[in-house]
C-alpha cells in the first residue's frame, strides 16, 4: 500500500515521497524520476516494478525533486541529500524498513542523480542505474544531438513558453519541448545549472559523477539499451569502464537493440531477464 509523505518543507513547495513499506528490516530502494532534470515526477515509476521488487522483499520509495530550469541543478542535489537523510533518519519512525540497507535506483536523470550520490558520501548498499550518465561534461550533451536535430527545430520563445516563475516537483510532458531545444542547441547543461562549462568548470566537475569516484563507491548496476538516441549506451560503457580501474564491483547489462526506455517494456523476455538480474545483484550485496 503507498502512502505519501511531504519529506521537505520550502516557502514555495513541498516535496513528497511515495513509500511502498515491505515491513520489517526490508531493505530499501530510493528511486529518482527520470526527465532530464526538467519533467517528471514521482509517479513515473511504473506499477509493474513497484510491484517486481516488493515481490521479491524491498521497500521502496518513490521521490519527487524540483526541477531545472526554475530550480538549478544545485539546489535539485541538495533536495537528494535532504531526501536521503529523510529515509535514514526521519521516515523510520512510520516505517518499519532497514534503513541501514538503502539502494540508489533511477533511470536516465534518475540514473545521473543516483550515481553522483554515490560521490557525496552517502553509503549505499548499492546503485542501480538505468540508461543513466555519469558524465555530464562529455561531448555528448556539449554538442547538438543529431538524433534531436533531426526533429522540427525549436526556437528559444517556444521552449521557454511552458516554463514557469515559480519552483515545481511535477514536470509535464508539455516540457519535453524545452528539453528537445537545450539539446538541439547543446546547451542541456548551462541550462540545468546556470553555469558556464569554461568559467564555472570547478563547480560543474563537482557535479560530474565520473570525476569523483573513489574506491569507496557503492557496488553499481548499470543497464542500457545499445540502440539508446537519448542517452548514449557509451555514457554506462565508461562509467562500467571507470569503476572498475577503481576496484569497484560494476556490472554492465546490455540490452541489444534496446533503445532510451526500454524497461517501459517490461514484459520483454530480454528486460524480465534484467530485472532478475538487478535483484540477484542486490541480494548479493545485501547477504
Amino acid at each position: 500500500m503507498k502512502q505519501t509523505r511531504i519529506y521537505k518543507e520550502l516557502e514555495n513547495c513541498s516535496l513528497y515521497a511515495d513509500v511502498f513499506d515491505q515491513g520489517r528490516s526490508t531493505p530499501v530502494i530510493v528511486y529518482f524520476h527520470g526527465g532530464a532534470l526538467i519533467f517528471g515526477s514521482k509517479s513515473w515509476l511504473p506499477q509493474e516494478q513497484i510491484e517486481f521488487f516488493t515481490n521479491a522483499g524491498f521497500s521502496v520509495i518513490s521521490i519527487d525533486y524540483r526541477l531545472a530550469p526554475e530550480t538549478k541543478m544545485e539546489w535539485i542535489i541538495e533536495d537528494i541529500r535532504d531526501a536521503l537523510t529523510w529515509v535514514k533518519n526521519t521516515a523510520i519512525q512510520w516505517y518499519d524498513f532497514d534503513a541501514s540497507q538503502i539502494i540508489l535506483m533511477g533511470s536516465s536523470a534518475g540514473g545521473y542523480l543516483s550515481l553522483l550520490a554515490g560521490t557525496m558520501g552517502f553509503k549505499a548498499k548499492a546503485i542501480v542505474s538505468f540508461y543513466g550518465y555519469g558524465d555530464i561534461l562529455g561531448d555528448w550533451l556539449a554538442n547538438p544531438s543529431e538524433h534531436y536535430c533531426s526533429r522540427p527545430m525549436v526556437h528559444r520563445s517556444n521552449a521557454y513558453e511552458l516554463l514557469g516563475d515559480r519552483e515545481i516537483t511535477d514536470g509535464s510532458w508539455d516540457r519535453f519541448n524545452y528539453y528537445l531545444f537545450c539539446r538541439q542547441q547543446g546547451n542541456w547543461v548551462s541550462e540545468v545549472t546556470g553555469y558556464d562549462r569554461i568559467r564555472d568548470k570547478a563547480k560543474l566537475t563537482r557535479m560530474n559523477p565520473i570525476q569523483n569516484l573513489t574506491s569507496e563507491f557503492p557496488p553499481t548496476l548499470l543497464l542500457h539499451g545499445n540502440q539508446d538516441t537519448d542517452v548514449p549506451y557509451e555514457q554506462s560503457v565508461i562509467m562500467n569502464e571507470k569503476l572498475q580501474e577503481y576496484g569497484v564491483d560494476t556490472r554492465l547489462i546490455t540490452i541489444e537493440g534496446g533503445d532510451h526506455g526500454f524497461d517501459q517494456h517490461f514484459h520483454e523476455p530480454s528486460v524480465q531477464r534484467a530485472f532478475h538480474n538487478v535483484v540477484d545483484f542486490l541480494r548479493r550485496h545485501l547477504a
